[in-house]
């Protein structure tokens, strides 16, 4: 079925973390809190958002790593221990500081009266993306959301994320897109057999222009556009 905006796509995934919000804010405090307590130096908002994008584990390795590496020989169960202090530490404060983007919630209106399924495939931790999606009123937008911790031990960029997603809207990647902004969503989509479109505001670590998605915005509010121009 075509949809209002002119799209051929039955169905749209968001990343959630600098794609629908900016949660680095509230990441960058965590984190912080964190390192203080092990007597670390604190990172700054830039630092942390490059270390966005791969999970929980990989945010408190590379903090850990910037600032002097995981203090124990014994490093893989350490960082189990750290990765457990940030989750306490980020528990009930991700969505003090975070914001949605500019246009986000107006937007998605629009894309749901369009007649688009939607839903949400992100490496943060499910209990987390349901509370920021809740406390910005998001969450009736969406069909479905897989936190990165709901399929055991896959997450983006392994396509199975994505495409239990779809699942959980019936649809196939063939009429999906993924919209991101890093080179994980991107990697996800082109694995899977979906388009991708990705946003330049977000955290990725090279600028996304460069990364060949299918097509790149620079504002929320021009995504049906983006949509109207995969058809």
């Amino acid at each position: 079925m075509r949809n209002k905006t002119g799209s051929m796509i039955k169905a749209i995934v968001f990343d959630l973390d600098g794609t629908l919000v900016d949660s680095a804010p509230d990441l960058q405090a965590a984190i912080n809190r964190v390192l203080g307590w092990a007597g670390r130096d604190t990172l700054s908002i830039e630092a942390v958002k490059g270390m966005v994008g791969d999970g929980v584990q990989k945010l408190v390795e590379r903090a850990l790593d910037a600032t002097g590496g995981i203090p124990d020989e014994q490093e893989v169960e350490k960082l189990s221990f750290w990765v457990s202090r940030f989750l306490d530490e980020y528990k009930g404060h991700d969505a003090e500081l975070t914001k949605p983007y500019p246009g986000v919630p107006e937007t998605l209106a629009k894309l749901r009266e369009a007649g688009f399924a939607m839903a949400v495939c992100t490496n943060k931790p499910q209990a987390a993306t349901m509370e920021i999606l809740e406390a910005f009123d998001l969450s009736r937008f969406f069909n479905a959301a897989l936190g990165g911790d709901v399929l055991e031990g896959i997450r983006k960029p392994d396509p199975k994320h994505l495409i239990a997603t779809l699942d959980a809207l019936r649809a196939t990647p063939a009429e999906a897109v993924m919209i991101g902004d890093h080179l994980n969503d991107l990697a996800c989509a082109r694995a899977a057999g979906s388009p991708a479109v990705l946003c330049t505001y977000g955290y990725s670590r090279v600028p996304v222009t460069e990364l060949g998605a299918d097509a790149v915005i620079d504002a929320f509010d021009k995504l049906p556009d983006a949509l109207a121009g995969l058809s």
